[in-house]
Parts: C-alpha cells; sequence; structure tokens
C-alpha cells in the first residue's frame, strides 16, 4: 500500500484510533448501507455486516496477511458483499407476498445472479449517463436495433460517420467502465465462479 492516507487509515484501524475508525465508518457506512438494502437486508443487517468486516480487515491487519492492491474502499466493500452474499446463502429465505418460503438452490443461485446483474447495470449506467448526448443518441440507437443507415438517417450524420461515432462512443463507455472498481470485483467474482 503506497497510498500514505490509505496507510494512516490501516494503522489507525489496528491500533483501535477512535477517531479513524469514526471517519471511516462516516466514509463507508452508507455506501455498505445501500448495497444491504438493495439486497434484502435491512438496517441492522447493514449495521451487523459493516462491524464483521471492519473485523476481519482488523484480523488480517493483525496476522499481516491483508495484501490490498485497490483501494480501502474497493478492498472493504468486497468483505461486506462476500459476507452479506455468505448471510443470504445460509438464510436460504425468501419472502414473496408475505409468504416465508425456503429458498432451494436454484432460487439462491437465482438471487446471487440477480444481484450481479444489478451491479453490473448500475455500473454501466453510471458511464453511460456521462456520455455525451450524441453518444447517448447513437447508442441507444444501436442497442434499439438500428441499423447504420437508419442511424444515420435519425441523426443527419453521413453513414461513416455514424459508424465512426458509435465505434468512438462505445470505446469511451467500455474504457470506462472497465476502469470502474466495482466492474473489476465483478470481473473477479464471475472469474472465480467459471
Amino acid at each position: 500500500m503506497n497510498n500514505p492516507k490509505e496507510r494512516k487509515i490501516l494503522e489507525g484501524i489496528i491500533s483501535g484510533d477512535e477517531v479513524v475508525i469514526k471517519a471511516f465508518y462516516k466514509k463507508n457506512y452508507n455506501y455498505i448501507r445501500g448495497y444491504i438494502l438493495q439486497n434484502s437486508g435491512e438496517e441492522e443487517d447493514a449495521e451487523d455486516v459493516f462491524q464483521d468486516a471492519l473485523v476481519v480487515m482488523y484480523q488480517k491487519l493483525k496476522s499481516d496477511t491483508l495484501d490490498i492492491n485497490v483501494s480501502i474502499r474497493t478492498y472493504f466493500y468486497a468483505i461486506c458483499k462476500n459476507i452479506w452474499r455468505s448471510r443470504l446463502r445460509k438464510k436460504r429465505k425468501l419472502i414473496f407476498d408475505n409468504e416465508l418460503i425456503l429458498a432451494n438452490e436454484e432460487s439462491e443461485q437465482y438471487i446471487i445472479e440477480d444481484i450481479e446483474k444489478k451491479e453490473r447495470e448500475q455500473v454501466y449506467r453510471k458511464y453511460f449517463l456521462r456520455l455525451s448526448d450524441a453518444c447517448k443518441e447513437v447508442l441507444s440507437l444501436v442497442f434499439a436495433g438500428n441499423n447504420m443507415k437508419e442511424i444515420a438517417r435519425i441523426t443527419g450524420y453521413a453513414e461513416g460517420y455514424a459508424r465512426k461515432k458509435k465505434f468512438e462512443c462505445k470505446k469511451s463507455l467500455l474504457d470506462n467502465i472497465e476502469k470502474d472498481p466495482m466492474y473489476q470485483e465483478l470481473k473477479i467474482v464471475s472469474e472465480k465462479e467459471s
């Protein structure tokens, strides 16, 4: 870990520095809470997962087995996510129309896949919305199934320019998505599962 600011946070966690831990909590709790609440959890679950993840990180720091090559926030988020997924698997419960149903393995896998799909869509949407209006228009037309001739007609671009624009916009979108820590995490998870 070369970042002095992040090294200071890790040192604060390992030494039990209340100021550092409170600042870390304040900066990261809502992020973790949002993930848990969006994925079948409640406020108490978010608090428990956050605390458990902090303990895991502390133990890894104490035993000198913490090897981070991403930001602390990304690493901590991954710990929280894994803890929550593990709890979802253990519960094996789904609530539909106020009926408690024991989920079978297929349902459990569906939940996990659904969570991952939502996360991928969230990353995609985040960077799609940051594109220029022209790029959003061209890519929306592509995703709607229009061919390049139709796209050129609708946008008023020459067909060659429309093709070039599509390539540039798609490349820009993919480059930004691939740099996102969430994308990197999802990529690692899917590689482990295959």
